[in-house]
């Protein structure tokens, strides 16, 4: 990982874990009170694994609570479960951390095994082997964010808002976004059969894809003919600010007459990236605002850069599109920079930081909300097109792209933007 402000959202995708266990503390010190020292002295141990022998009963941290309980549970699975021999004292340590953060109900706080952790980082970093598609939770259903372009999953016709029903012929009801990354994921050149309900359709279909290696560089340009200049942006990984900052060095050079960003089946990055971005067309004020809680929030402000203030732009969207790629489109909306295309955006608004531990594992809690610069929230509303056009099956199969037909009529037509 960067330096970066380790803040993103990712639907990206990206897993229901949990938060921390009783005997973690939250060993970064992030989020808890200098108290909580004591909160070590909580755990009660017989198994040489955890380093701790007794059990403080003055609990720090709620006092009615037996945590006794834990252990009899502890205990009880290693002495009667049918597989206990499979069982390992670092699996159990590590699941009961997963099962505290399900309390949230949140499904992007998430605690990572040190593997998974490291898959997140390939991720970030845009090199990983798999579909090359960023799932989620919607209504309690796994469901496609982004299938990533020209990667396995959308050659294979998988679509943003597809509903994944069964992988492998395993239903995913009740399955954890962690739990159905992991069984999607796999070497490259093995097939994984996906289950898919898709909303018009009267039945699921079953699409059986070939898993590939995912190496992703998240900006393409292009320079077209008619003098207007697109910037497709996959996603807000490590390699897009550099990317970014090409392209409007490109921009600057060329001078075209009118730029589209495409940020479709964008599912979201870095927080500074995003800020970084809008500032290209964002003078002054607030790029996005970032909501603790009713009396408390952080207001980002731009860089001041605005090298394409003054070209006008188009903003394409759609129901993949979220979090990062949210931020932007909404700070061009409000500020009357662009004119954004497409349809409603995915509605994923939510703030995680990122707490790596000792271990190589890592906590991602939600922290706050996302605001827009008018205030507007996005979580779960998402942002909604100024003008709306659907792409239809029947376009698709005709390979046509409504979407970019309409961006370009209206920067044919239009000189100013505002």
């Amino acid at each position: 990982m960067t330096d970066k402000n380790k803040r993103f959202w990712k639907f990206s995708g990206v897993a229901v874990l949990c938060i921390l266990s009783l005997f973690c503390a939250f060993s970064t010190g992030a989020y808890l009170s200098q108290n909580s020292n004591s909160f070590g002295e909580l755990v009660q141990k017989e198994v040489d694994y955890f380093g701790i022998d007794k059990l403080n009963s003055a609990s720090a941290v709620t006092a009615n609570i037996d945590y006794n309980l834990y252990w009899k549970v502890w205990n009880t699975i290693k002495e009667e479960y049918v597989n206990k021999d499979q069982l390992s004292d670092q699996d159990l340590f590590y699941g009961g951390l997963k099962g505290m953060v399900a309390a949230t109900g949140d499904p992007y706080t998430v605690f990572m095994t040190p593997k998974e952790n490291k898959q997140f980082e390939d991720d970030m970093a845009g090199t990983f082997e798999g579909i090359g598609a960023e799932i989620g939770l919607r209504d309690e259903i796994i469901t496609i964010i982004s299938p990533l372009n020209d990667m396995p999953a959308a050659k294979a016709g998988l679509k943003a808002g597809d509903q994944v029903f069964a992988i492998n012929g395993t239903s995913t009801a009740n399955m954890t976004v962690d739990e159905a990354v992991r069984q999607i994921r796999g070497p490259k050149d093995t097939k994984v059969t996906l289950t898919i309900f898709r909303t018009g359709e009267k039945n699921t279909k079953d699409y059986t894809i070939t898993r590939g290696v995912i190496v992703v560089k998240s900006v393409k340009t292009e320079m077209r003919a008619d003098g207007l200049y697109v910037i497709s942006v996959s996603a807000f990984n490590n390699d897009t600010w550099g990317l970014f900052q090409n392209a409007v060095d490109d921009v600057v050079a060329k001078k075209p007459k009118g730029i589209i960003l495409d940020l479709r089946n964008n599912p979201g990055g870095y927080l500074d990236t995003a800020v970084d971005m809008s500032s290209e067309w964002v003078k002054e004020g607030p790029v996005v605002i970032e909501k603790f809680s009713d009396t408390k929030q952080n207001k980002y402000l731009s860089t001041g850069s605005a090298r394409l203030k003054d070209i006008p732009t188009v903003v394409l969207i759609n129901k993949g599109s979220a979090s990062a790629s949210e931020i932007v489109a909404g700070a061009l909306q409000d500020t009357k920079q662009a004119t954004i295309v497409g349809e409603k955006s995915f509605g994923k608004g939510s703030v995680q930081s990122l707490v790596n531990l000792d271990d190589g594992s890592s906590i991602k809690i939600t922290i706050a909300k996302w605001l827009t610069p008018k205030g507007i929230s996005i979580n779960d509303q998402g942002i909604t097109p100024d003008q709306e056009v659907i792409i239809k099956a029947t376009d698709a199969t005709k390979e046509v792209d409504p979407q970019m037909q309409r961006s370009l009529d209206i920067l044919n037509k239009k000189t100013v933007l505002k």
